[in-house]
C-alpha cells in the first residue's frame, strides 16, 4: 500500500502518544474543513490524509482497547465527507472533537 505519510507509515506514527495521533487527525479535519467549499480536490486530499491516519492509529496495538471509539471516528469521518447523510456528521464538530487530543498533546496532558 502507498501512504503519503511515508514517514508516519514507516515507524514514527507508532512512537507517537493518542494523544499527539488524534491531534495530527485533527489537523487534516481542519484542512478538510476550510477547502471544502473551496477547491474539492484539496479538500478530499485532506479527508483521505485524515483516513490514512485513522487507520494507522487502528493498526497501532497500543491502542487495542480504545479501537471501538477509534474505529467510530473513522465512521465519522467518512459520514462527513458524504455530507452527514448517516448521522449528521460534520467538519466543524470534528474538528472540535480532535482539537481536545490536539491541546492535551500541546500540553503534555496525554503522554
Amino acid at each position: 500500500m502507498s501512504f503519503q505519510h511515508q514517514s508516519l507509515a514507516g515507524g514514527k506514527w507508532f512512537e507517537l502518544s493518542l494523544c499527539s495521533q488524534m491531534g495530527n487527525i485533527g489537523s487534516e479535519i481542519g484542512r478538510a474543513k476550510r477547502w471544502q467549499k473551496k477547491d474539492q480536490k484539496n479538500f478530499e486530499a485532506a479527508v483521505f490524509r485524515a483516513i490514512e491516519l485513522i487507520d494507522l492509529t487502528l493498526s497501532d496495538v497500543r491502542w487495542k482497547h480504545r479501537s471501538k471509539e477509534i474505529a467510530r471516528a473513522k465512521e465519522v469521518i467518512c459520514d462527513a465527507y458524504l455530507d452527514g447523510k448517516e448521522y449528521g456528521s460534520g467538519f466543524e464538530s470534528l474538528e472540535k472533537y480532535f482539537y481536545h487530543f490536539a491541546f492535551a498533546a500541546r500540553n503534555s496532558i496525554g503522554k
